[in-house]
């Protein structure tokens, strides 16, 4: 390569025509950094200083790794400044320091050189166990070695600055992003186990998600480094509503009430709805309400009501009235579209209907006569009584439930044929009021007990 001084033996080769012989060569500081603090003792014990020791090197070391250089942002870009000498650094700790103690153990035949050299390191990564050796003195210059980096969520026992030697432990636990989506809501841990039954011991969750809880893998399963997301359904009680039928009680580890349907297998009519709508989200002890809207289409037979026929009489007195003829109820066929909710009947539309048999009319005789004032005269026992009882208004009808101008109960006015005059006695005339009151007078031996009061005032027995 032009312009390139002629580079000493140990010098590797460099992939890419890139000037980096000046920071290539090996210097007092590189020999002291590789050794450490023992450097001193050890040249001593080889009786060889530090000069001697970097031309033995160059002269003796065979073919090194190449140095590996960036890649170039682009075709003739060569790399800045930071990443040259970060590429000279690591290539000089990684196979400088073997090439020096393996020069010095060949001139010592072993010593504190091979000690130093020779560190056989057990590296445990998330429980698994590998071999390191290293000429490393720092866990961190180990784990270097061994090819392995420290996340920020990974956890490392003893620290990167914490002394190594032959034998030695180093514990690394790598961090793992657990995404939990729990009943639809996310929730983003960093956690340090290798499956899910372990993250969620750790993010104290085994418990809280107790049996019957549903997870998308199994607890068992790995935990990715690049990350896991894993749906959980926990169990709930729900307590369904289904139209008109009993309540019942049910567990399920659905998360909406679509979900919950789909699950049970209950489907929706046209007309049906669940409370709250399909995407309610459910939680333990919850009810779901469905209600069920049904329509059929009935037939049935019903009675058709006589129609009244009524004819005016002008021997009965107005308001009065007597039925001649009861009728007879008719017979029709009805077809009817039902409308229930829950159950029960919310609507009813008739569609049609069809005469099987017509009704008799009932015919009925209506008083036209007008009546005279009916108050007392004073002439006779009766007139006196019906002043006592209703100030002598034989049309008296003041909502107590007794009528007419001698009170009658409509009990006792039926009894005793007062039906045949008028339905009640205040629409009956006097002289129709006095022939029953005759009838029940006589019914009693003569008495007039059935006025008891205004009998006792009148004197009368």
């Amino acid at each position: 390569m032009s312009g390139r001084p002629a580079a000493p033996s140990a010098w590797p080769s460099v992939e890419d025509d890139w000037d980096v012989s000046g920071d290539l060569a090996i210097t007092e500081h590189d020999i002291r950094a590789v050794l450490g603090p023992d450097a001193d003792d050890m040249m001593t014990e080889a009786e060889i200083d530090v000069d001697e020791l970097i031309k033995l090197i160059n002269a003796e070391t065979t073919v090194l790794p190449p140095l590996v250089m960036p890649r170039p942002s682009a075709p003739g870009v060569l790399p800045d400044e930071q990443e040259r000498v970060s590429a000279v650094k690591t290539w000089k700790r990684r196979f400088l320091r073997g090439s020096v103690l393996a020069l010095l153990i060949s001139i010592t035949g072993g010593g504190a050189a091979a000690l130093a050299m020779n560190k056989s390191v057990t590296v445990d990564v998330d429980g698994h166990e590998q071999t390191v050796h290293s000429f490393g003195k720092t866990v961190g210059e180990v784990l270097h070695d061994a090819g392995l980096s420290v996340g920020e969520h990974d956890a490392l026992s003893p620290s990167p600055q914490a002394a190594v030697g032959d034998g030695g432990v180093i514990k690394l636990d790598r961090g793992r992003k657990l995404n939990l989506v729990v009943d639809g809501v996310a929730r983003e841990s960093w956690v340090r186990a290798t499956n899910l039954r372990d993250a969620l011991a750790q993010l104290g969750l085994a418990e809280k998600l107790g049996p019957g809880t549903w997870f998308s893998v199994a607890p068992d399963a790995a935990l990715s480094l690049g990350g896991s997301t894993v749906e959980v359904h926990t169990l709930k009680h729900v307590t369904v509503y289904d139209g008109d039928t009993a309540p019942r009680q049910v567990t399920t580890t659905s998360v909406s009430t679509a979900d919950f349907l789909k699950e049970q297998n209950l489907s929706l009519g046209p007309d049906d709805a669940v409370d709250g709508g399909l995407d309610v989200k459910l939680a333990d002890n919850a009810e779901v309400h469905i209600s069920r809207t049904g329509v059929s289409v009935i037939t049935q037979q019903e009675d058709i009501d006589p129609p009244v026929q009524k004819n005016d009489d002008p021997t009965l007195s107005s308001g009065q009235q007597v039925v001649d003829d009861p009728g007879t109820p008719g017979k029709q066929q009805v077809t009817y579209r039902i409308t229930k909710k829950n159950g029960r009947e919310t609507g009813r539309q008739q569609m049609s209907a069809q005469v099987l048999t017509p009704p008799k009319p009932k015919i009925v005789r209506v008083g036209t006569k007008k009546q005279q004032a009916n108050m007392a005269s004073g002439d006779t026992v009766w007139d006196q009584i019906a002043k006592c009882e209703a100030g002598g208004n034989w049309a008296a009808n003041t909502g107590n439930r007794y009528y007419g101008g001698l009170q009658f109960d409509k009990g006792t006015w039926n009894s005793y044929g007062g039906s045949a005059y008028a339905s009640t006695p205040d629409q009956a005339s006097r002289e129709q009021q006095i022939a029953v009151a005759e009838r029940v007078r006589a019914g009693r031996g003569g008495s007039y007990s059935a006025w008891p009061g205004c009998s006792s005032k009148l004197g009368l027995s």
